[in-house]
């Protein structure tokens, strides 16, 4: 006992406590039984080198705890996958003693061999992994020892530098895809501003000392979001950590604690004032801000303005998509919240005013008027064939079609395949996509659209439709803003293009918006001389990025490393898959994974698409398939309301669907349950 006193006092333990301004305490000598492992070892909850993944780390060996910390012996390694197991806690663990148990039925994949038996090796990455989730998610280090009778835990810690922990949740579905340095040095400070204002209207003066700013970053060029940094955010709320996900994707989550609540009382009625008037607000912003906002922008001829003139139109836009950007996060979890809580089912609301349900409803109109006024009989079904047609020999009808297709790209030519992303084309800079769908709508009309009857709408639908319409108009309004703000950054472009600035199309989004002002104000000569080779840099990091096979859905600490191996092996032998139900409906078709809309393949209603999210791009594709499965998402994504709008089952949230499913699988699909069964 005297010698562990001592300790305290070794030079050592005096630097460790003076570098991390650790306090002088007094320490007290825990007296406990000596355990003669027969195997013991340490393990990790979360791979600390990888940081990503369900892979638990083991290091054992035969023989006592000693021999693993002592660093004098090399110990065996293995890694167990520990994926989807719910674990469930009761207030007072002495009710289930033995909840960390690995039940008998379960079986773990371990990789490595050794003198370690493997069911031991299990039932050590069961415990570490229970002990993770008992602790909130934090990344548990634990040592063990086992006396051939009982599993003994020696010491359990967090993993520090496995903090904080980056979730793909809601960002996949939000900003999807890979994402360029222009674009999201934008949408980060836009959309952490935001969200920050939100949690500050409820904490008030709790807020102090929360890194707003921090709610996001970029691993591999995907977007995160800061799950440390948010249960924290809704801990000192008063809501459980989980309430974003439900927010958003319709998940459930467990009951606050009521004195957090009553605490928080006062805030929360805030935002519920903000939410009640959030109509009204928007009508105002809409008649003072947006319209005479757009208005001044189509007054301008931006390929006229010189570069310090598209950098004041740029700010005006960013100015405007601030505002913008309050509405796009409150009045979806303002639909969420009214359809949860008035339990308003997806097929009493009409979605109508969806752009993306819009615009395909207006080609619809469009391609059914064409019929007419070309003969098809003798003609490919080919987009650039059809539209050669129209052009040669134009007669009233021909022009008449021509004419409504440019109006149709007046009116939807800011939309495109990846809405959130300026680094992305526009449907009026290439109409490529729209024209084959505008087609395939010619030559294979799609099903008639559900529509639900307003008339006959219980109050509790109505409450919930007249803030689905506002979401859709603050999606019109977003996506336009974003669609000026490209086509201005596009115009400065071609004058540095023009001017040897920049060396090829394309190069601008490889820049951050602070580097753009400084190269307009002339005010970083270093940045100047160095610009090509840093864009080379971050565009060659882009197609790097590009090779990954899968995104992991959790990151552990910051900079984790390039994944040059598998962190988990893709189950194939499961024949069912579980994820959200999105659009109800059962359908047995043909898998079709496709990774991106460079190219759309064909589609027919025995096509079961398998997709990594759904953007409002994705609609002119789903309203031709039988079934839909994407990898993140929830009821109120983009391709759930067009799955809806055509009578397509839809089901959402199926993990590494993309790779568990190939080309050419037969399956069936059920958007009530949420599953996805492989048929032989």
């Amino acid at each position: 006992m005297a010698q562990c006193q001592l300790s305290y006092s070794r030079p050592a333990a005096v630097q460790y406590r003076q570098d991390r301004k650790l306090a002088e305490t007094a320490m007290a000598v825990v007296i406990q039984h000596q355990i003669q492992g027969v195997f013991s070892g340490v393990a990790f909850s979360r791979d600390p080198i990888a940081r990503q993944g369900d892979a638990v780390v083991i290091e054992a060996l035969p023989g006592g705890a000693e021999r693993i910390v002592s660093g004098q012996f090399t110990p065996e390694q293995y890694r167990v996958w520990v994926e989807d197991i719910e674990f469930h806690f009761s207030e007072d663990p002495q009710t289930d003693p033995f909840d960390w148990r690995l039940p008998d039925l379960l079986s773990l994949d371990v990789e490595g061999t050794g003198d370690v038996p493997s069911r031991l090796i299990q039932q050590v990455a069961y415990l570490v992994r229970h002990l993770e989730a008992r602790y909130h998610g934090i990344p548990q280090d634990i040592e063990w020892s086992y006396d051939g009778q009982q599993l003994w835990l020696l010491q359990s810690r967090p993993i520090t530098t496995l903090l904080p922990i980056w979730t793909r949740k809601i960002a996949a579905e939000v900003i999807p895809g890979l994402i360029h340095p222009l674009t999201w040095s934008i949408n980060r400070p836009l959309t952490c501003g935001v969200w920050g204002e939100i949690f500050t209207i409820v904490l008030g003066d709790r807020a102090r000392g929360l890194d707003f700013n921090e709610t996001a970053t970029l691993h591999h060029s995907s977007a995160y979001f800061n799950a440390s940094l948010l249960g924290q955010i809704f801990r000192r709320m008063g809501l459980p950590p989980e309430s974003l996900d439900f927010l958003t994707r319709g998940a459930r989550f467990s009951k606050p604690p009521l004195d957090s609540t009553l605490k928080n009382i006062p805030g929360l009625l805030r935002l519920v004032g903000r939410e009640l008037r959030l109509i009204e607000d928007f009508d105002q912003d809409q008649q003072q801000h947006f319209a005479s906002g757009f208005a001044d922008l189509e007054a301008q001829r931006v390929e006229e303005l010189s570069s310090v003139a598209l950098l004041g139109r740029i700010n005006q836009i960013l100015e405007l998509l601030k505002r913008a950007t309050y509405y796009s996060i409150l009045a979806p979890l303002s639909v969420s919240i009214r359809q949860a809580l008035l339990k308003v089912e997806d097929v009493e609301l009409d979605n109508s005013q969806m752009p993306e349900v819009s615009a395909l409803r207006s080609l619809q109109t469009l391609a059914a008027n064409a019929r007419s006024a070309i003969s098809l009989d003798s003609l490919q079904p080919d987009s650039s064939t059809i539209f050669a047609a129209l052009t040669e020999n134009p007669d009233e009808a021909k022009t008449a079609v021509l004419e409504q297709f440019k109006q149709f790209l007046d009116r939807y030519g800011y939309l495109s395949r990846v809405g959130t992303d300026i680094a992305v084309s526009t449907w009026k800079e290439d109409p490529q996509p729209v024209q084959d769908l505008f087609t395939q709508f010619l030559f294979s009309p799609p099903a008639e659209s559900y529509t639900a009857d307003k008339s006959r709408q219980s109050w509790k639908a109505a409450q919930v439709q007249s803030h689905l319409n506002l979401k859709a108009q603050v999606t019109v309004v977003y996506s336009r803003l974003l669609a000026e703000l490209r086509w201005s950054f596009i115009a400065l472009e071609r004058l540095w293009l023009s001017s040897g600035v920049l060396g090829q199309a394309g190069d601008i989004f490889f820049l951050k918006f602070d580097e753009i002002q400084r190269l307009v104000a002339e005010s970083d000569l270093t940045l100047r001389e160095n610009l090509l080779d840093l864009i080379a840099e971050r565009r060659s990091q882009l197609k790097q990025d590009q090779r990954l096979r899968s995104v992991p859905a959790l990151v552990y600490g910051n900079d984790p490393p390039m994944l040059i191996y598998r962190s988990q092996p893709i189950e194939q032998s499961a024949r069912q898959l579980r994820g959200i139900g999105a659009s109800p409906g059962r359908a047995i078709g043909r898998v079709r994974v496709l990774q991106n809309l460079q190219q759309l393949p064909e589609v027919s209603r025995e096509t079961i698409l398998v997709v990594p999210y759904t953007d409002s791009g994705w609609a002119p594709l789903l309203a031709r398939a039988g079934g839909l499965i994407a990898e993140v998402g929830g009821r109120l994504s983009h391709g759930a309301i067009v799955a809806r709008e055509y009578g397509i089952p839809a089901v959402m949230d199926i993990r590494n669907a993309t790779q568990r499913l190939q080309d050419g699988q037969r399956v069936q699909i059920d958007g009530q349950q949420g599953t996805v069964e492989i048929l032989p």
